[in-house]
């Protein structure tokens, strides 16, 4: 077991550089499965998650490479089916983007069922309805997730809630249908316009992704092609939050500022002047932090993906701030946590209620889920004393070389074996 330990009361100063989307990445990955010939997809982040995945995809007998530079090469020309085992698919939740991929290639697919953080309750009765809607006989038995169709015919689909999964999954299934699909109330996330254009890139043809109506004509067959990963939207407000955490001025560059127009708003209101470039963002923190409301919501809204972070944020600004989680219901599991190192949060239900106080004091806590984890580096970059992270595993599936980054930024973080 490996951990963190971080000294606090350092400002982060300089810059930092991006990597590609990890949402993004693990659609992008198996989608390429949909082809038969080659894909090179660039700026792939080498973290946990996508080292997984290949695991995945070479169990299915994908021929897999990534090189140290972040591009992958995925040839699939030999698979002819898709079965991905419990051992490797319940360790992320994107595994059931096979479910899409395989049941659009092959039209037939066993997956086990994903697993990924606990951060509540995260159905996926809307792929279900979707890949039903499309002609597919959908079972779930023993934990394996069944889908077989004579074939697959497009069709008009509401989604009966904003999924980013749904939306993505139902893409992948649709775009060698027969006809053509419409999905409505789609969610309009940059990694599901990502994926959209990585399709289309293939010889796909899905218009209408970003806006809540997708429209995917069916083609007969999809060829290989080269693409970049768009920069990872949550790691930007991640370094974006902690400098204005800790008092700091920092450039964050490889960034599309238009996604991260919700946290740039939400950290101006508190008095951090945020400036846009055209790829990077300098983000100058004021001395006094003011309180505000954050609330949740798919895009454009504030990313629930930074609503640890955030909160983390709030924990020492002035005044009381309340944070609503509207996306998932168990995401607020970390505050237990927090509260040890001197925190005044106060949840109910899906409402956090943070009363600034003046420090932080470091301790001995242990990560969550994925994103908690980021919460808690920031945690301890702001403490009095040493904070020790234990299961930071978790921080690995989706932040590339995190203590190097912020060590370069000036922070004294080191990892060392437990």
């Amino acid at each position: 077991m490996e951990k963190l330990i971080v000294e606090g009361g350092v400002k982060l100063e300089g810059q930092v550089n991006i990597s590609g989307f990890k949402n993004a990445a693990v659609a992008i990955i198996p989608a390429s499965i949909l082809s038969a010939g080659k894909c090179y997809i660039e700026n792939i982040p080498h973290i946990r998650d996508v080292y997984l995945f290949k695991d995945i995809m070479q169990e299915l007998g994908v021929n897999v490479e990534l090189d140290e530079n972040g591009t992958m090469m995925i040839d699939s020309s030999k698979l002819d089916r898709c079965c991905a085992t419990y051992d490797l698919a319940n360790k992320m939740r994107a595994s059931y983007y096979l479910i899409g991929a395989g049941l659009g290639r092959f039209k037939e697919v066993e997956v086990a069922y994903p697993g990924g953080c606990n951060i509540g309750t995260r159905p996926i009765d809307q792929h279900i309805k979707g890949f039903e809607a499309l002609g597919a006989k959908v079972e779930i038995e023993h934990g394996v997730i069944r889908c077989r169709a004579e074939k697959l015919v497009g069709a008009k689909i509401y989604l009966d809630v904003v999924s980013v999964g749904a939306t993505i999954n139902i893409m992948l299934a649709a775009v060698l249908a027969e006809g053509t699909t419409i999905i409505e109330n789609a969610a309009k996330e940059p990694h599901v316009v990502d994926v959209a254009n990585f399709l289309n890139m293939m010889g796909a043809d899905v218009r209408g992704a970003g806006t809540d109506i997708i429209k995917i004509k069916g083609v007969d067959k999809l060829h290989g092609c080269t693409y970049s990963v768009i920069p990872d939207q949550i790691e930007a407000g991640t370094y974006m939050i902690a400098a204005a955490a800790t008092g700091g001025d920092v450039f964050i560059n490889n960034v599309i500022p238009k996604h991260l127009e919700s946290i740039t708003a939400k950290l101006k209101e508190m008095g951090v002047e945020v400036i846009e470039y055209g790829d990077s963002i300098r983000v100058k923190a004021s001395n006094n932090l003011k309180s505000v409301d954050i609330k949740t919501l798919p895009y454009p809204g504030f990313p629930t993906d930074l609503q640890q972070p955030m909160t983390v944020l709030l924990s020492t600004a002035d005044g009381t701030s309340v944070v609503t989680e509207s996306i998932f219901e168990g995401r607020f599991k970390y505050v237990d946590e927090l509260k040890r190192m001197g925190a005044n949060i106060k949840v109910e239900g899906r409402v956090a209620v943070v009363e600034g106080v003046k420090r932080l004091s470091g301790a001995r806590i242990s990560v969550t889920d994925l994103r908690a984890g980021a919460a808690f580096i920031i945690a301890g970059l702001i403490a009095e004393g040493t904070t020790e992270i234990e299961n930071i595993y978790h921080i690995d599936r989706g932040y590339e070389k995190v203590e190097e980054k912020f060590r370069k930024l000036g922070a004294k973080i080191k990892r060392i074996r437990g």
